[in-house]
């Protein structure tokens, strides 16, 4: 087995075990206090109420606020907005100075270029569930094995991860007809990408597996779509004359403004 996806399976293992409630008090509140986490934005908000690692890392955020105009899209988490731009050549940039062919990303036509991509990084201290982002549809999802590379800026600087890692990659249709991708990477210590859509991929596969839906999958923007069990990435990606970025901060918090549809 990869030496990162092992790493993974026996830190999980652990995240996963309940201790005795004064061990699990302690491992709690050490993780809350090294990632300086406001657990008043939480419910619950004692950390001790959480009865593994685990139960902390996928806390409910007890409010999150979602622009309702229709073309807005939003961010799908609370994220590190690590790299953006426009696609030129079919390749994008996992971060400033590391490019990549989006072939290398997903492994099908996608018709990207002229497009643009955002990249997102969540943290060990942020909020682990993603949400839908826009009204949409999922026409197809695609589960792509790899490595368990960290995803942290610092790495994504000396390395590609992101064309290497495991990920599941969502074909997405807004309500103007017109196709996006949502990529969910894993990472070092990320041992599950939790889809609510469909339990099917929340396994384990040694191949390349993809599912269709002949009825697609609609939801609603808001939604919460899924979960890391872990901090890792969120990659989006808009065909040529689809998509305005809008954002101009570092960071965003689930529901802010990414930009507009047209």
């Amino acid at each position: 087995m990869n030496p990162s996806r092992l790493l993974s399976k026996i830190v999980v293992k652990i995240a996963r075990t309940p201790f005795p409630k004064f061990i699990q008090c302690f491992i709690n509140k050490t993780y809350v206090k090294i990632f300086k986490i406001d657990m008043s934005e939480y419910t619950p908000e004692d950390p001790c109420e959480y009865p593994t690692l685990n139960d902390l890392f996928i806390r409910h955020k007890k409010y999150i606020e979602f622009y309702e105009d229709k073309d807005i899209f939003v961010s799908p988490s609370d994220s590190m907005v690590i790299c953006d731009g426009e696609i030129e050549d079919d390749t994008v940039y996992q971060i400033k100075g590391k490019k990549y062919d989006i072939k290398e990303l997903i492994p099908y036509e996608t018709k990207l270029n002229g497009g643009y991509f955002v990249n997102l990084y969540l943290s060990p201290k942020d909020y682990h569930r993603f949400h839908v982002p826009i009204d949409m549809e999922i026409v197809k999802a695609t589960y792509i094995p790899g490595d368990l590379k960290p995803v942290k800026p610092s790495q994504l600087e000396k390395e590609l991860v992101f064309p290497k890692n495991k990920r599941i990659v969502l074909r997405c249709r807004d309500d103007k007809e017109r196709y996006f991708y949502f990529v969910a990477v894993g990472a070092m210590i990320v041992g599950r990408i939790v889809m609510n859509f469909d339990e099917r991929l929340q396994r384990d596969y040694d191949e390349i597996t993809t599912f269709e839906y002949d009825e697609p999958i609609k939801l609603q923007k808001g939604d919460e779509l899924g979960r890391f069990e872990f901090g890792s990435s969120i990659l989006l990606f808009f065909g040529p004359e689809h998509f305005k970025y809008l954002n101009q901060k570092d960071f965003v918090e689930v529901g802010d403004i990414l930009g507009e549809i047209y």
